[in-house]
């Protein structure tokens, strides 16, 4: 038997809006709703991303954090 699918954690989340609009990008191609596009991409983390480009984009985001919110 299938292991049921249960929403178990709510979370309040803040996202840029380039964030939040490819994520509900992502959710509609994919068929899902926002929380379980989510879900899917942290449980298969490791399978979805790319480790060099993880790294690369993460300092570029860093390096730009502090003057986006602004």
């Amino acid at each position: 038997m299938p292991k049921r699918f249960r929403l178990t954690r709510r979370f309040p989340v803040a996202m840029t809006e380039d964030g939040y609009r490819r994520l509900k990008k992502f959710s509609a191609d994919a068929g899902l709703e926002e929380g379980e596009a989510l879900s899917f991409l942290f449980e298969n983390f490791n399978s979805v991303m790319n480790e060099e480009n993880l790294i690369a984009r993460l300092r570029l985001f860093n390096s730009e954090i502090d003057e986006r919110k602004r």
